[in-house]
């Protein structure tokens, strides 16, 4: 007579690769709907969180499979293997994200001027939903942003504000910022010498001669009064626009300050992710990637 005998099944095993699965399908279908569709970032976020925590649990009902086929030969490893593999996206991505949040200044917004940042040409508004904050950046958040980034500061050319202009506008092309609004008359994609000139006040014509082109004004940066503003909201422009993430889609808020200074130009960037409190150090790095491109356009006049 034949001896038959029956293996037990780990049902944890076997709900661990489904919730895995689901895990799975969960977090790619809600990147790929906030990448390429219009779901917003508070709602991505609350749905990744849903799909990290079924992916924790599918990883702790495969520890348990597991130690059951150990101890007691129970069927379930290759459900136990398929939850651990379907599980490890949605984790390393939730964990890469945790590091962040809990290693990098809670900030959303930076700048290269720290003092007297690039004020937004229209005011960004965005619906945070649950991911509330404060509508105003304080000194306590510069301090966090200095302290964090500290490399992070603005760029000097030794040139005129139009070639730096140029350059600025190409390198914000191929890093993916639209700019939305100018601070000058001319619209976002007008040069500044195809700015029709101002004719002249009549019998003005010798003393504009006899001028000088540029007056130096010996008020050291980041000097910051009445005087200070007014020189610097002059011989300016300002660029604003928006830029997202090449993978995830998350979305900023840009803005690009030209100053003219004697003979050099100052620029400073401005950035300010869309939604939430903690922008996870994305907005440093999207600024120091455009500052570096912009160096590397301009090399040899950057000081």
């Amino acid at each position: 007579m034949a001896i038959r005998f029956d293996r037990p099944v780990s049902s944890s095993a076997r709900f661990a690769r489904r919730f895995g699965a689901f895990a799975l399908v969960l977090w790619v279908a809600v990147l790929a709907a906030h990448r390429f569709g219009g779901l917003a970032t508070p709602y991505m976020v609350l749905l990744v969180l849903v799909a990290t925590g079924c992916a924790a649990l599918a990883v702790l009902l495969a520890l348990v499979g597991l130690r059951s086929l150990w101890l007691t030969g129970a069927e379930g490893g290759l459900d136990a293997l398929k939850a651990l593999i379907f599980a490890a996206a949605p984790l390393a991505f939730g964990g890469l994200a945790a590091e962040r949040y809990f290693t990098l200044p809670e900030i959303y917004d930076v700048s290269t001027d720290l003092v007297s940042a690039p004020e937004w040409l229209s005011q960004p508004h965005a619906d945070q939903i649950w991911m509330k904050r404060s509508p105003e950046v304080t000194g306590a958040d510069r301090e966090k942003q200095l302290e964090a980034y500290p490399e992070l500061t603005g760029r000097r050319y030794e040139g005129a504000i139009d070639r730096v202009l140029e350059a600025v506008k190409k390198v914000a092309r191929q890093n993916g910022i639209v700019i939305t609004k100018t601070s000058d008359a001319s619209d976002p994609g007008r040069d500044l010498e195809d700015v029709p000139a101002k004719p002249p006040a009549p019998g003005a014509g010798d003393a504009v001669a006899e001028a000088p082109d540029q007056v130096p004004v010996p008020t050291p940066r980041p000097y910051d009064d009445d005087v200070a503003k007014l020189i610097r909201g002059a011989n300016g422009v300002t660029l604003q626009g928006e830029d997202k993430t090449l993978i995830l889609g998350l979305r900023f808020d840009v803005i690009i300050r030209l100053r003219e200074e004697a003979e050099t130009t100052f620029v400073d960037i401005r950035v300010a992710s869309r939604y939430g409190p903690h922008d996870l150090g994305f907005s440093a790095a999207l600024a120091d990637q455009f500052l570096e491109a912009l160096d590397s356009e301009l090399l040899g006049i950057a000081g």
